[in-house]
């Protein structure tokens, strides 16, 4: 059941407006909230009221109905899929934060730690960027024989 909130500022709108603005009947936007793809907020005395993302949510299910022929139990499918979408994004936004700042928290102690060092170093020897050393040539008293 969804919680009640109350409130008849901007942004709500009663289920008789909601149907005309977009056409259907007031059935189909309960019918829409049985099966659970709506969630309008209730009044005090029960009255339905639809929010402005209530409004995003049903032209999404009108779209993917009347555009597409999706039914019902399709259009259930992709609203959860874009709810569980939304909230991986979410998560995989949080991770890259965390990521980022232990990144420059060990940059930072790498810096304090080449800052305090016996011997002053660069993050960069001279000698990482030279060519390796050819072996040595061979000795000219080599052992193998020839027939």
């Amino acid at each position: 059941m969804s919680a009640k909130r109350t409130g008849t500022g901007k942004g709500y709108y009663m289920i008789s407006a909601v149907a005309l603005k977009y056409n259907i009947h007031p059935q189909t936007l309960r019918l829409y909230e049985r099966e659970g793809l709506l969630k309008p907020s209730r009044t005090e005395g029960n009255t339905r009221l639809y929010s402005d993302e209530d409004l995003q949510e049903l032209e999404t299910i009108l779209a993917l109905t009347r555009d597409l022929g999706v039914n019902l139990a399709g259009v259930e499918i992709i609203l959860n899929m874009r709810r569980k979408m939304d909230r991986m994004q979410h998560e995989v936004n949080e991770f890259m934060t965390y990521v980022k700042g232990e990144l420059a928290r060990g940059l930072e102690d790498w810096e304090q730690r080449l800052n305090t060092a016996l011997v002053p170093a660069s993050p960069f020897a001279p000698d990482r960027d030279a060519p390796a050393p050819a072996d040595p040539p061979a000795a000219s008293g080599s052992t193998t024989s020839s027939s």
